[in-house]
């Protein structure tokens, strides 16, 4: 029996409870893991309230999708993985079938990258998520190029942090927006070109001013919501505003009309397009994997919890003050 994080309803942090289980053998194509260290994403917290893009179809209902752990049982029709290895399990497979909270947890093998050698199991959950969402988004899906500009909105987040590395890498430049100025100085330490306080300026006009009148390559967009017509106007001529987060809760318009429908591209991109496509995933773990070892990607940990304060843990996330990743360790 391990300690697993289940909830019986939808509803806020507090509907999470630690229960005792025993979470069996993996099936054909399944791996066990003794989870180490479990990264928290926003996408659990929007499952767990029901506002999630994909709906609980049952309860109890598990939580989780990325962890660092070690491997301790191979089920069937599973090759590259043997007890002992040390992994990440990828955000790709359904919250419905699957949970990695809980000390531990049987997973899918195609889900899985081996954990770069000297990377500990926080650094290991806490990974791939934002890269692989930065690259896929930014690199695989956009082209992004070397002179190109990039704003992007919840910079601090773990998955903007990422993006900010990973655009520096590209020869590109991030402009990053962030909502007050508390977070401004940190921005710039971890790489921002620009730091634009959206309580205090015009974003839109402040990006032109910054591009000479040119505008973003890319909006990189977490937020969607209204504000995705503000921002559109920051976009060049020919750019993307790439939307990847909903953070807003409120309906996104379609800005184009409403501004003269200019050449502007939109694009959703969630990380499964990346993990649920295996040549994609190849590509990404080893762009990842380069810039891990070339020291130009860091990933940032604001703040651990023991899994037993994970209600703590989601209450920190909502409550949206971290710069960087949100890890539950085991």
């Amino acid at each position: 029996m391990v300690a697993v994080v289940r909830f019986g309803e939808l509803g806020g942090p507090e509907v999470m409870r630690l229960e005792d289980l025993d979470v069996g053998e993996p099936g054909p194509g399944e791996v066990r893991l003794r989870v180490e260290a479990i990264g928290v994403n926003r996408a659990e917290a929007l499952f767990r309230a029901g506002v999630y893009i994909e709906q609980v179809e049952s309860f109890p209902a598990r939580l989780g999708t990325e962890s660092a752990g070690v491997v301790e049982a191979v089920g069937a029709d599973v090759e590259g993985f043997a007890v002992g290895d040390a992994v990440s399990s990828v955000p790709g497979f359904s919250q419905n079938r699957y949970g990695v909270y809980g000390e531990a947890a049987i997973v899918p093998a195609w889900a899985l990258l081996h954990r770069p050698a000297g990377m500990d199991a926080v650094t290991g959950a806490a990974v791939w998520m934002p890269y692989l969402t930065a690259y896929g988004a930014l690199v695989e899906v956009g082209g992004l190029r070397p002179g190109d500009v990039v704003a992007l909105n919840a910079a601090s987040s773990g998955v903007g942090l990422a993006a900010i590395q990973t655009i520096n890498r590209a020869g590109a430049t991030p402009i990053a927006i962030t909502r007050n100025s508390a977070k401004k100085e940190r921005l710039l330490a971890e790489g921002a070109a620009e730091v634009i306080v959206a309580d205090e300026e015009d974003v839109a006009a402040r990006i032109r001013a910054l591009t000479g009148g040119r505008g973003a390559e890319f909006v990189f967009d977490a937020v969607a919501g209204p504000g995705v017509e503000d921002l559109a106007r920051a976009v060049a001529p020919g750019g993307t505003h790439l939307l990847y987060g909903a953070l807003s809760g409120e309906p996104t318009p379609y800005p184009g009309f409403t501004l003269g429908m200019p050449a502007l591209n939109m694009r959703t991109y969630t990380v499964l397009e990346t993990t649920r496509d295996p040549e994609r995933l190849r590509r990404a773990a080893a762009y990842v994997t380069s810039g891990l070892r070339a020291g130009a990607f860091r990933p940032v940990v604001d703040r651990t919890f023991p899994l037993g304060e994970v209600v703590e843990a989601h209450r920190y996330v909502e409550r949206g003050g971290q710069v960087g990743k949100i890890v539950l360790t085991t």
